[in-house]
C-alpha cells in the first residue's frame, strides 16, 4: 500500500488568490466580456469595446486590444502586442516581445526589466491566430491575414494570406469576401486543419 504524505493545507491560500482581483490597472470598455475574471491575469493594458475574453489569458502592461476581439483561453499576450479591431485568437495562443530571452546578463547578474528590448508586434484589423500557435516578436500580421493553427510565425504576415506550418509559410489566400470580417471557413485548406472556437 502506498502511503501519500499529506502536505500543508493550501485552501485559505487559494481562496485569498481567487479573492485578490487578477485585472490591475487597466482602462476597460464597458461591455468587455471577461468570461472568469478571477482566472485571468490582466494589468496594465487597454481593451476596446465588446471584446471577448476567455479564462487562463495573461495580458501584460502595454498591450493595446482593439474592439470586438476575441481571445480564447489558455493564450498570453505580452507587452509590446497591438491587436486592432476584430482580432480573434485561439486557445493556447504565445506571443513574444524579446527576440534574445535570457535570465542573466553577460556578466552573470540576473536580468531587470532595464536589460532587455521590448519588440513590438502588430496584428491588423481582422486576423485571426489559430489555436497553439507562437508569434515571434518585432513582426506584424496583416488585416484579415489567417494564421494555422500550431504556426510558429517568424517573419511578417501580408494582408490576407493563409499562412501554416513551422516556420509559417504562405500556403493561401483569404478570399476578399472572408476578409470582412466574416468567417474564414472557406479558405481551410486540407494541408492544415482550423480549429473553430
Amino acid at each position: 500500500m502506498v502511503k501519500r504524505r499529506q502536505g500543508p493545507d493550501r485552501g485559505a491560500a487559494a481562496k485569498q488568490r481567487i479573492n485578490d482581483v487578477p485585472i490591475v490597472n487597466c482602462s476597460l470598455a464597458a461591455d468587455v466580456k471577461i468570461t472568469h475574471p478571477d482566472l485571468v491575469n490582466i494589468y496594465g493594458c487597454t481593451i476596446g469595446s465588446q471584446t471577448q475574453i476567455g479564462p487562463f489569458v495573461e495580458m501584460q502592461a502595454d498591450t493595446s486590444i482593439g474592439a470586438r476581439c476575441k481571445i480564447s483561453s489558455h493564450s498570453f499576450v505580452c507587452s509590446g502586442v497591438t491587436l486592432e479591431d476584430g482580432v480573434f485568437v485561439g486557445h493556447g495562443v504565445m506571443f513574444t516581445n524579446d527576440m534574445y530571452p535570457a535570465s542573466t546578463n553577460p556578466d552573470g547578474a540576473l536580468k531587470g526589466a532595464q536589460d532587455w528590448e521590448c519588440l513590438e508586434t502588430r496584428v491588423g484589423r481582422g486576423a485571426s491566430i489559430g489555436s497553439n500557435a507562437t508569434i515571434l516578436c518585432g513582426i506584424s500580421i496583416g488585416a484579415g491575414a489567417l494564421i494555422g493553427a500550431g504556426a510558429v510565425v517568424t517573419r511578417d504576415v501580408p494582408a490576407r494570406t493563409i499562412v501554416a506550418g513551422v516556420p509559417a509559410r504562405v500556403i493561401g489566400e483569404v478570399p476578399l469576401a472572408q476578409s470582412n470580417g466574416q468567417s474564414h471557413s472557406s479558405t481551410r485548406q486540407s494541408q492544415q486543419p482550423e480549429d473553430r472556437a
